[in-house]
């Protein structure tokens, strides 16, 4: 399920943290995972026919993928053209406790969103720790009401 454009602030802040929590549970996971997917293709099939190459994400990614369209978490709107959202994730420094949780949804469907058409960009996310900065943010807003006040308890 994918959130409308018109209302999708709306319903992420009516999410309890208990419907935040599988999301939140994925955080040690991350932090502890060793490899966030491998490449595979790139050689020829057992028919000669020269297959190519593509990224088999790891199980923490596949996770974190269902998990957002479960809750859902997937918003839509126009995320190749959106200048803010790039400037955010390009920017090794950013601070994402300086934007909103639902802000922070955009963000995460415009990453998985590109890995559609630039194979292997969710995994890069993850190596890089940008999926982490988010949700380690996230964490942080939930848990403090002052950050986030029209979050239901």
């Amino acid at each position: 399920m994918v959130l409308s454009e018109k209302n999708y602030r709306q319903k992420i802040y009516a999410y309890t943290r208990e419907q935040w929590q599988p999301l939140m549970d994925l955080i040690p996971e991350i932090e502890e995972a060793l490899s966030f997917g491998e490449k595979g293709g790139g050689q020829k099939d057992p028919d000669g026919e020269m297959q190519m190459p593509y990224t088999i994400p790891a199980y923490v990614v596949t996770q974190f993928v269902d998990i957002v369209y479960e809750m859902p978490l997937m918003v839509s709107f126009d995320w190749p053209a959106w200048e803010e959202g790039r400037k955010m994730a390009n920017d090794p420094d950013f601070d994402f406790d300086s934007v909103d949780i639902p802000t922070k949804c955009k963000l995460i469907t415009a990453v998985i969103r590109n890995d559609r058409f630039a194979d292997g960009a969710l995994v890069r996310a993850f190596e890089s720790g940008l999926i982490l900065k988010i949700l380690k943010s996230i964490h942080r807003q939930l848990e403090n009401p002052l950050t986030n006040s029209t979050l239901p308890t």
